[in-house]
């Protein structure tokens, strides 16, 4: 019976949360080489996507580079492994559903679709985002979720209350308003 996941990341995954990488437990995380690149692209701006792109980045630089790519570099105790790969050649399966084989989907899908079919012990799971590409996935036979560690299980559990501060410092209310980035609660008073 198999039981440790592979996840296979697409690049949307990482630009919605550059933590994404711990919060998959004890499986092992594949990040196509596609990724990176596409990655690479969205570094610059000031844009939440590009926070999560530089900071993905840092994530992987502070890991062992030669480990990345020669089995994997451990995320920690009780985790698993992650691991860039590198491009294949397009899958012959592939190449007659999906000729546009440069697209970065279809890249991120073949590398998904030759790790399977080489490593049928272990099981690949394509997390991404996007729709439209977890259906191609599933039409060729591959497994593919959505990334949804942000989404509220109950929402009766969020706070829903209100706190009224009296005799607040007009200096915290100017800064409050030159600010777009917003500020701690614990620089409130809170």
């Amino acid at each position: 019976m198999l039981t440790k996941k592979n996840f296979i990341l697409d690049t949307n995954v990482i630009l919605h949360d550059s933590s994404c990488i711990s919060h998959f437990d004890e499986h092992d995380i594949v990040v196509p080489i596609t990724v990176i690149e596409e990655l690479d692209h969205f570094k610059k701006g000031n844009q939440v996507i590009n926070f999560h792109a530089r900071e993905f980045i840092r994530t992987l630089d502070n890991l062992s580079a030669n480990k990345l790519m020669n089995g994997g570099a451990s995320l920690g105790p009780g985790k698993g492994r992650i691991a860039i790969r590198l491009e294949q050649e397009a899958h012959p399966d592939l190449r007659k559903h999906f000729p546009a084989v440069s697209k970065p989907d279809h890249q991120i899908l073949n590398l998904a679709y030759h790790l399977q079919k080489e490593e049928r012990e272990e099981r690949f799971i394509l997390v991404s985002k996007d729709v439209n590409l977890r259906l191609k996935a599933k039409a060729v036979g591959l497994m593919a979720e959505d990334y949804t560690t942000d989404h509220v299980n109950d929402i009766h559990a969020l706070y829903s209350g209100s706190r009224y501060m009296e005799e607040v410092n007009g200096d915290l209310i100017a800064s409050l308003y030159s600010t777009s980035d917003g500020m701690a609660s614990a620089g409130l008073g809170a």
